[in-house]
């Protein structure tokens, strides 16, 4: 049995947060980031974006708070795709604590 092959039996029985952390883990030592975000120094001041925008995945989630359906998003930001939101929401899933800290700094 493959090390692959043993983590997808290990899989079946972990929570859902013990495989947000897992994808946390792999995608740290993917070191190629977190599929569909990406932080540019500079740009929305270094905050997880959506690839393609300058749409930080904390104003997403903020919205969502506020009670703005994915339907609603998608209509509000021409440029965001349905893929977009799942990543932004996978992202808020391992990333919840930064993303949070974020929400607060930017409502002040």
């Amino acid at each position: 049995m493959t090390a692959l092959q043993a983590a997808r039996k290990l899989l079946q029985d972990m929570t859902q947060s013990e495989k947000a952390q897992l994808i946390k883990w792999a995608a740290g030592e993917a070191d190629y980031g977190f599929p569909g975000i990406e932080r540019t120094p500079g740009v929305c001041g270094g905050s997880a974006c959506i690839v393609r925008t300058r749409i930080p995945v904390w104003s997403l989630v903020e919205y969502k708070r506020l009670g703005l359906s994915d339907e609603a998003l998608l209509e509000n930001f021409p440029s965001l795709r349905k893929p977009d939101l799942i990543n932004a929401w996978n992202y808020y899933a391992t990333n919840q604590e930064e993303i949070d800290r974020e929400v607060a700094e930017n409502n002040l």
